[in-house]
């Protein structure tokens, strides 16, 4: 609607995860970075966290195009399901073409197919997003897969992506087997400030802008009500744009942004918090 106003090809600011405009900032590239080193390590578990709308899930979509083709990955996006389904799930993705009905035979035929993997030089990764919703007795039958070794060599390697509640998660007595075994970990922190207005700015020119469009102090205040979260600057930005087409304004200021965050009820607790 506002495209052609504001002299864009394309919308800036989709919630969406979009590879188009994907930015990367310091912290971004550290979590990356532990990401590929975890490829080179294979060294069984890697921890990835990140509160909500931080773009854990743009990075590992990246992540996934870097990793080598002859490597095999499977993605688990809902990890909250019985065991027998989390198996059948990780043979569809694997494409084992089989159905099991319970571990023990599900079991013997997945290191089957991990040691034919290790034969033919092949790397087996497992990626468990939204780990957070993962209980203790999911957390055991993820620990018994990486039982299955050869002479010390990780056949399988298991990256485990979620919000910061996983890190209690795993902190728990009863899931102290598993969390001790994690020897990656990196904690997806929000931009700050000047990173707030560096990743406003590389959207709007990878839409097409010629011009900032935000003003300084519009820029402050979406890092002041976004607290740095990608998620939250998105939608305060393409709100901001469609209520500066309504009204006119070739500039977004401050005053458009407060006007957004009451369209989007972002709490004003929230804001209060960020600008301590």
């Amino acid at each position: 609607m506002y495209l052609g106003y504001y002299e864009l090809k394309n919308y800036p600011f989709k919630t969406n995860p979009d590879p188009e405009f994907l930015w990367f900032g310091e912290k971004h590239k550290e979590a990356l970075s532990l990401l590929k080193y975890g490829i080179l390590k294979r060294d069984g578990f890697l921890l990835l966290t990140g509160d909500v709308g931080t773009g854990k899930t743009s990075l590992i979509r990246y992540f996934l195009k870097l990793i080598d083709s002859s490597a095999l990955v499977a993605t688990i996006h809902d990890p909250d399901m019985p065991a027998i389904d989390f198996f059948n799930y990780l043979t569809e993705e694997f494409k084992l073409h089989r159905v099991f009905t319970n571990k023990a035979e599900f079991l013997i035929h997945f290191k089957k197919f991990l040691l034919r993997t290790y034969s033919e030089h092949k790397s087996v990764f497992v990626i468990i997003d939204e780990a957070q919703r993962l209980n203790h007795e999911h957390l055991e039958e993820i620990r018994l897969l990486s039982n299955i070794e050869l002479d010390d060599q990780k056949l399988i390697n298991i990256f485990i992506i979620g919000q910061s509640e996983i890190e209690k998660i795993l902190m728990d007595e009863k899931n102290k087997a598993i969390g001790q075994r994690i020897t990656l970990s990196y904690h997806l922190q929000p931009l700050d400030k000047l990173e707030t207005e560096q990743y406003i700015a590389h959207r709007l020119k990878t839409a097409g802008s010629k011009r900032g469009i935000f003003s300084v102090g519009a820029c402050e205040e979406i890092f002041a009500i976004s607290g740095g979260v990608p998620r939250l600057i998105n939608s305060i930005c393409d709100c901001a744009l469609l209520s500066g087409y309504a009204e006119g304004k070739k500039v977004v200021d401050k005053k458009l942004i407060n006007e957004c965050q009451i369209d989007l009820r972002i709490p004003i607790s929230t804001i209060r918090y960020q600008k301590k």
